[in-house]
């Protein structure tokens, strides 16, 4: 949660769901054969950057303590208010036209909380043809690529990143002495350690023996925990 992803996807130009994917219902349709690059480069360039975007009708946003998509599903009005989401990357590799839709294979670098789908709903939107989204790969989420990635049927606890492995990637890391170990765990400060960090605002603190103690933060010239793991955890 939190970290910048990158996928890889397919819009269709020409045609518009109600849930602005492939599983939705279709509710217009708009010959999008004769859209011209120059077009869709403009609609890119448009959906790039700093952007407010109204979350997809069918998502797990709550409203009224109630998710999106049950009220959409339930055949209920869902109005969402825009978010301020990135998109640093909206890049076009590909496209392919069959009759009177358009397809595009596109990567998007954004921040998290952007939904792909309704990108591909705005950039229809902004061409006047409609669009949805008919694939999607996440390939890459903040350190972690798909290119290190296991292969389902290769899962196991060998194939799996420990949990100091993982935190000391997303947050750096801080090696700790068995007692200042104790020490965190029990809730207690490290006197004078905050120098530590090399400036980052909380880093992940590794025992001698490559366990994760936690999550440490800067309080003064101090080191505090911010969340502790049970000292079972590899």
């Amino acid at each position: 949660m939190g970290l910048d992803k990158t996928y890889e996807e397919t819009l269709r130009l020409g045609v518009r769901t109600d849930s602005d994917d492939a599983v939705g219902e279709i509710v217009q349709t708009t010959d999008a054969s004769g859209i011209a690059a120059t077009q869709i480069a403009t609609g890119v360039a448009a959906l790039t950057g700093r952007i407010a975007q109204v979350p997809s009708t069918v998502s797990a946003i709550k409203v009224g303590g109630r998710r999106a998509y049950d009220l959409a599903r339930a055949g209920e009005q869902v109005e969402l208010t825009p978010r301020e989401v990135t998109v640093s990357r909206f890049e076009v590799i590909g496209s392919e036209c069959s009759g009177s839709v358009l397809d595009l294979e596109v990567v998007v670098d954004c921040s998290s909380g952007t939904y792909i789908r309704a990108l591909a709903r705005d950039l229809g939107a902004g061409l006047g043809v409609g669009g949805h989204l008919t694939a999607l790969r996440r390939t890459h989420v903040g350190p972690f690529d798909v290119s290190a990635a296991s292969g389902v049927d290769a899962i196991d606890a060998t194939a799996l990143l420990s949990p100091a492995a993982v935190a000391s990637a997303v947050l750096g890391r801080v090696d700790v002495t068995a007692d200042e170990a104790r020490d965190l765990r029990h809730g207690r400060r490290l006197a004078a350690a905050a120098v530590r960090l090399d400036g980052r605002p909380r880093s992940a603190a590794i025992d001698p023996e490559g366990r994760l103690v936690g999550v440490v933060e800067r309080r003064g010239a101090d080191l505090k925990s911010a969340m502790n793991m049970s000292e079972a955890a590899p």
